[in-house]
Formats: structure tokens, C-alpha cells, sequence
């Protein structure tokens, strides 16, 4: 796994060995940005923008967003060897001024309305494949107000889960990549 463009390009991500975390693949997460960058319903400019990075894992889109510019990245995990992880990714790009790590469980912190400070430009959801209360989470944070009105969400889900996702809120695109499904989520 590596950083794929921007301030970090080519630098080495180090990868989780145990088979809890599931970092998100080069390919997918190049897709992801071409999307960000080039399609018409996403609104969101990397550049100077806040990110929330939720079951962060290793940290790979986070740091991938910083490279590429974003000015604050929250890391929030709970696992804590992928903790581990995260803080030797985040040590080794020597960027601990504009990021936040949060070794909580979201659903716990999510309780706490007055936690987060600021809106998010962009939210990326990278949870467990069998993580049930994803649809519960997006609303929190619809009602939290926690994503920027022009902001988007980004939501990694197993293309076999079946979520009411596209049902309950505005997916703006939806893409498949391998066992994967990319959704990108306005609220």
C-alpha cells in the first residue's frame, strides 16, 4: 500500500497483518479520488478540506487526502492494533499538526453532540463489512449537522451487503470495484 499522488506520492503505508482490518486497495482508493476530482455530483476540492476518516484502519485515505492537500484529517478507531498502526503511519509522515486521532468508538462518540467542533468537507466510512448500523450513523451525522452542505460522504460496504442505502439517502454515485461498493452520499 502506498500514497498515490501529492506531497507523499510513493511513500509506503505500513499495512495491518491481522485479518480484522481491511485497508482499502490502491486501486479502489485511486478510483475514489478520480471521482472526487473529476465527477460532476461531487463538489468537494481535496485542497484545504476537513476530513473525518471513520474506522480509520491503517489510515490510508486520510493520509492519502493529506498528501494531496487537505489542511486537518480526524482519524477515528477503536481496534487497537489497528491503532497501533495508525500511529506509526501517522509518526512516519511527520504531519501531526493537522491531524486528530480519535481512539474511540464512533458509535459512542456520535452520542456527543458537542465533540466535534467543526464540519466536515468530506466523511469517508470504511467499516466492517458486517457492520450493521451504518444507515444509524449516517443519520447521526445528518442530524449532528457534520458534513459542510456542498461536503459529501463516502461509504465502503461489501458489494454482497445488502444496506437500504440507496433507499434512504441521496446516493449521488455508486461504484463497484471487485467485493467492493463505493457509495457517494449527499446529506
Amino acid at each position: 500500500m502506498r500514497i498515490i499522488s501529492g506531497k507523499y506520492k510513493g511513500k509506503k503505508i505500513i499495512q495491518p497483518l491481522d485479518k480484522f482490518t481491511r485497508p482499502l486497495k490502491d486501486l479502489t482508493k485511486e478510483s475514489i479520488f478520480n471521482l472526487i476530482k473529476h465527477s460532476k455530483h461531487v463538489e468537494v476540492e481535496i485542497v484545504n478540506s476537513n476530513v473525518l476518516d471513520l474506522f480509520s484502519g491503517s489510515g490510508s485515505f486520510g493520509l492519502e487526502c493529506l498528501s494531496r492537500g487537505a489542511s486537518n484529517i480526524t482519524f477515528c478507531e477503536n481496534y487497537a492494533p489497528a491503532i497501533k498502526i495508525l500511529e506509526k503511519n501517522i509518526n512516519h509522515f511527520k504531519c501531526k499538526n493537522s491531524i486528530e486521532l480519535i481512539k474511540i468508538d464512533i458509535f459512542k462518540l456520535i452520542k456527543d453532540k458537542d465533540f466535534f467542533k467543526s464540519k466536515f468537507d468530506l466523511i469517508f466510512l470504511d467499516p466492517p463489512f458486517k457492520e450493521e448500523r451504518i444507515r444509524k450513523l449516517i443519520l447521526d451525522i445528518k442530524n449532528l449537522k457534520l458534513l459542510d452542505k456542498s461536503g459529501i460522504i463516502i461509504l465502503h460496504r461489501s458489494k454482497k451487503y445488502k444496506d437500504s442505502i440507496e433507499n434512504d439517502f441521496n446516493v449521488v454515485l455508486e461504484k463497484t470495484y471487485g467485493i467492493s461498493k463505493i457509495f457517494f452520499i449527499k446529506l
